[in-house]
């Protein structure tokens, strides 16, 4: 009986850190053949469409009153906030690297927010490992940093995303943490989906490649990323510390980059090796002699 929450322990993160980083990998397969927005509203139109019947089906429970009002400015914030924030901002020349070390802040974000939102007190020693996976995050991306065709907008966005996506953690955690996850992903992804339409609508052609790799990129981002990864992180969100699941994001770049160095023979340059190292200890000590069993 005691092997299932240590698997749990240790497997769930380490399968959420992998499906999230597999997410840079099919958004960039997939945003060639759609503008930035238009690629969000249809990709949460869809979630919201395949999550429907399962929640119906299922009998699940709907969130009703301010409740469903919680769960609808979750999906503002995690997934319009932050998806919309990061893409664009890419689509406008921020470097991808330069995005990724700004939205990297995000596990710092969180633990500063986790006190007065939630109660929870972030000891010293966390302190240094949050700020250890930062330095990490920053050595693996500093092959691919610079400000390019950066402007200040994109920058803001980027910005945007981070705040978007601090806020939204720590908002899940206090008033959404028990809401049925696939009823939840409906409401949450019709009220992403609404406000990033329009805008599609107001600012960009909407024309879509309808090929192959296009396809393929979006089902992987729907049924992986969108359903899959993000309900493991709404579990984890309610078995942890904020701050603990938070500093998971600091795995995703250099999982990304080993990624790529497996699949598309990427080089691995000595900082990023040791921003690898950096990040996984900084992790570590985040989390260590954490029990996520409660809840």
């Amino acid at each position: 009986m005691a092997a299932s929450p240590f698997l749990f322990r240790v497997g769930a993160p380490a399968l959420f850190v992998f499906l999230w980083s597999t997410g840079f990998i099919a958004a960039k397969a997939g945003i060639p053949y759609a503008e930035p927005l238009t690629f969000l509203a249809l990709r949460f139109g869809l979630v919201a469409l395949l999550m429907l019947p399962v929640a119906v089906l299922a009998g699940a429970r709907w969130p009703r009153g301010l409740l469903a009002v919680h769960v609808g400015v979750v999906g503002l914030l995690l997934h319009a906030g932050y998806l919309g924030g990061v893409f664009v901002a890419i689509s406008r020349g921020v470097p991808a690297g330069l995005a990724a070390l700004i939205v990297g802040a995000q596990p710092l974000l969180t633990a500063l927010l986790a006190r007065p939102f939630l109660g929870e007190r972030v000891e010293r020693g966390k302190w240094f490992g949050l700020a250890l996976g930062f330095v990490g995050v920053g050595l693996v991306m500093a092959d691919r940093l610079g400000f390019g065709g950066a402007d200040a907008p994109g920058l803001a966005l980027c910005v945007m995303a981070v705040v978007a996506m601090a806020l939204g953690s720590v908002y899940q955690k206090r008033y959404c943490a028990r809401v049925d996850l696939r009823s939840g992903s409906v409401i949450q992804y019709v009220a992403a989906g609404l406000p990033v339409l329009a805008l599609a609508w107001t600012q960009e052609s909407m024309v879509v490649r309808w090929e192959a790799p296009f396809l393929l990129a979006m089902a992987w981002l729907i049924l992986v990323l969108s359903i899959g990864a993000v309900s493991l992180l709404y579990v984890l969100i309610r078995r942890g510390a904020a701050a603990e699941v938070a500093s998971l994001f600091y795995l995703v770049p250099p999982t990304t980059a080993l990624m790529g160095y497996l699949l598309f023979g990427e080089t691995l340059s000595p900082p990023t090796i040791l921003g690898m190292v950096l990040a996984a200890l900084g992790v570590a000590l985040v989390n260590r002699g954490v029990n996520r069993t409660r809840g």
